[in-house]
Parts: structure tokens; sequence; C-alpha cells
């Protein structure tokens, strides 16, 4: 999800999923082995370039159940502890397969079914919609055919850096009792945060604890994944990475702690390659038959080709068998992605919420071609402007009729907002050009030959948009 206009800010999405048609478009029939080690190293450097704070990390697990782990880059600029396996990521919608998982296990339990309705594991107040005689089952939840939408629209963060964290369960239960779903449940795929949050929700409230203790009771301490956690524990925490925007610069950790079944867990690439493993066939019996409910075929996509088992995405050529997901957080991307024929499996982690499934795609076969981007530029230095120029450029620019860009002050700060856009600060380069750092975008005051401003330029996305002062 993108807001309108011009200044893009994505600050509402777990997880991205948009291209991977293409991506699976160009995989040859036979899949191909993984690139080398030099060759992985060469391709996650692109990713990073010179940029003093970013850092990637790739693991693969071979047929023999050998692991191979390549990093570039930095875990944070300053950070003192080097990237490693056991650095902790953010791995956003990636959490929606371990709730999937937390589901397999109170299904094998007789603890709920499939075809539950979700409202039977809700406070009685609460008024789940429902359409045609039909009620949003956790079948219909994990895999996003519920109706509902990737976001409940009464999320309006107070701070859109972390925009999950005061939603509040209230919050939650308001939107549910007065929601109208669009369509028929179970007729169409639809990516929902949302609905998976509220699975999270639903299973931990049936076991009468949290998410994150009923996740780590039935899943994480089985598995041994000790560096898996909602809330970071002091350990963690001296190896947390420090997320960046697409843009490079540093933002905030995001926390959910309501729908955090659909994008709250932060891990280590170790950890997640233990859960990998798993999924390809080794570890605890009961959970290899949980991760198998998972992967199971259960509904189309809509796009070509593509299914979805219990959260996990599946490529529609059977024969191939490429099981996979990704995760997206304001200073994240994760990918997790397997062959079960090939016995393959990978992950990457990247401190950036810059994409990099096709990394991921093409570790798993060689042929899947790779996104021709840049790394983002090294960060721009802010320099400080006198109170009276600051002043000088408060007030409204008009792009047109409908779009209107709002500048506004805070002591000696500036702050930008667009017409249907949360307010972000902006920083100065220079006396009269300034940069976001929530997106690669700038903004230049032009004055008239008597020193007032007239005007501001939008530079963003190869455009220079000219705002004329109201």
């Amino acid at each position: 999800m993108r807001w309108i206009a011009l200044v893009i800010v994505p600050v509402v999405v777990i997880v991205l999923v948009a291209g991977t048609a293409v991506l699976f478009a160009r995989q040859a029939a036979t899949p191909s082995g993984p690139p080398s080690p030099a060759e992985i190293e060469t391709i996650l450097k692109t990713r990073v370039g010179d940029h003093p704070g970013l850092g990637v990390i790739a693991g693969i697990i071979d047929a023999a159940g050998t692991r191979t782990i390549v990093r570039v880059g930095s875990a944070g600029a300053g950070v003192a502890r080097p990237l490693d396996a056991d650095t902790v990521f953010e791995i956003g919608s990636v959490s929606k397969v371990f709730t999937a998982t937390l589901l397999a296990d109170m299904v094998r339990r007789g603890e709920v079914s499939l075809d539950e309705p979700v409202a039977k594991l809700l406070p009685q107040s609460v008024r789940v919609p429902s359409r045609d005689g039909r009620e949003i089952t956790l079948l219909s939840l994990a895999t996003h055919t519920s109706g509902l939408p990737v976001v409940p629209s009464n999320l309006a963060p107070k701070d859109p850096e972390n925009p999950y964290a005061d939603y509040t369960v209230e919050l939650l239960y308001q939107f549910l009792s007065s929601y109208t779903l669009p369509r028929a449940i179970g007729e169409k795929y639809e990516y929902s945060n949302l609905g998976v949050g509220l699975l999270g929700h639903a299973l931990a409230l049936r076991l009468g604890r949290s998410y994150e203790a009923a996740l780590t009771e039935r899943v994480l301490k089985p598995l041994g994944m000790k560096d898996t956690a909602v809330l970071l524990t002091p350990a963690m925490k001296a190896r947390m990475a420090v997320g960046h925007g697409a843009s490079g610069y540093p933002t905030e950790n995001w926390d959910l702690p309501t729908l955090a079944g659909a994008g709250a867990i932060r891990s280590t690439l170790n950890d997640m390659l233990t859960f990998l493993a798993t999924n390809l066939g080794t570890g605890p019996a009961d959970i290899r038959a949980d991760l198998d409910m998972t992967h199971t075929p259960r509904h189309d996509t809509g796009t070509l080709p593509g299914q979805i088992g219990l959260a996990w995405h599946i490529r529609g050529d059977q024969a191939a068998g490429v099981v996979w997901h990704n995760g997206g957080t304001g200073g994240f991307h994760s990918f997790v992605g397997f062959d079960k024929a090939r016995r393959l499996g990978v992950v990457v982690l990247h401190n950036s919420a810059a994409n990099i499934d096709d990394i991921g795609f093409h570790l798993l076969n060689a042929a899947v071609a790779l996104v021709d981007t840049k790394p983002p530029a090294r960060p721009k230095t802010e320099i400080k402007v006198d109170a009276g120029t600051i002043e000088g450029y408060v007030g409204q620019y008009a792009i047109g009729a409908a779009f209107i860009i709002t500048i506004s002050r805070e002591e000696d700060r500036l702050f930008l907002q667009a017409t249907g856009q949360p307010r972000f600060p902006i920083f100065a380069e220079t006396e009269n050009r300034f940069f976001l750092k929530v997106v690669d975008a700038q903004i230049t005051f032009v004055k008239d030959e008597a020193g007032k401003t007239v005007a501001l330029v939008l530079h963003q996305n190869g455009m220079d948009q000219r705002a004329v002062r109201r």
C-alpha cells in the first residue's frame, strides 16, 4: 500500500509481495543450483554499496544439510558488533508463517479447527462481520480470503515511523464490529495484515496467554530458537541491527502489540536457518507435521503462478515446489524460501526496507533474474539554518487544486505534510534545500527577487514538481 499523490510513504505495509509473478515467469523450467559464495558476495554488495550503515546476510541450506552463510556490510553505522549470523533483524511478515505454524499445532491438538469461525475465539461483545450466511474462519484468515482489508481503516498512527504501536485491541474490536465485507468469504485472495494479526490474537485468546508466550511454548522453544522473539531480551537488544528506510536513513523499530501475529517477530539468520531446516524435514516430528500442514496449497492467489497454503505462498508449478514468504517493516526486509523436492532453502535478511526478494529467488534458482537496482546514496549531512529563514518557509504550497504541501514549524525544525498523508520532518542540506529521511525526496524553496518564498519544488522519482505558495 502506498500513500496517494506525490510523496510516497509506505508506512502501513508489513510485507511486500508485488512483482513475484514476474520473477517466476523468468524462471527456467529446470532450476539451476545457487551461485558460489563469491558470486553471492558480489550480489549482496550491489545492495549495500558504500553506505556505512547497511548490511545484508544470506544463508543457504542444501540437501546435505550444509549451511552456507555470506554477509556484506554492517549492522549499522557506529554499531561496534560486526554483522553476523547472530545479528537480530525484524522479519516483518515472515512472522505470518509462524502464526500459521501455531495454528497448525493447535489444530493437531484438537484445540481449534480450520473451519472454526474466529468469532468463537473472541469476546461475545465483538461483532465479527459475516456475509451471505458465511462466517470468517481461521482458514480464511490464514489464506487471506476473509474479505478483510490489508489494514483497518481506523489505523491512525501518532508516529508514522512506528505505525502499529498505538493500535489497541479496543480499536481492533471497534473496526470488526463496524466493518462490512465487500465480497463473499473465501471468494478471493487479498493480502491482509489485519487478517493474520487477528488470527494470532484469537489463537492467543484461546490458549489464555499472550501471542509471544503461546508461540514460544509451542514452536520456538521446541525448535531451540532462542534468538527469536517479539519483545527483545537484553542479549538480543545488544545484537539488534539498526534499521534503515529505503532512502538509506536510520529509522525506528516497529512494535505491533495488537497485531503481533502479522509481523512483530525479531530473529537471526542462525535461528531462521533452524526454522528453515525443519520446514525441509528435520527437527521434532510434531512440528514437522505442523509445517507440512502449512505447506499444503489451499487457494489460488489470482496471480500466476501462485497459490497459498497456511500463510506460505507457493509457486503454482508444483514440479518446482517453491514455498516462500517475505517481510518488510520500516527499516528491514526479509525473505525465506525453499524447494522441498531439491531440499534447498534460502534466508536473506537486510537492515533496510529496500526489497531483496529477487536475491532470495535467485539463490534458490540462479536462472531467476536479479532486479537492476542501485543502493541508496550515503546519508546527506544536515546543516543548521537560522530561525528567520526557517520561518519564511512556513505556509501552504499547491500542486494543482487538490494536492497541497503544508510546511509547518516546531522550534528549529520544519515539517512537511502532503494532502491525505502524515507529517514528517525535513532536514536542511543547504539554506533552501531540504530532504526527507522516510523516502528519497527533496524540497527546494524558491524565492523572488525581494527574497520572499514564493514556491517550492518537490524532487522525487526523477521528477521536479513545482508547488506555488498560496
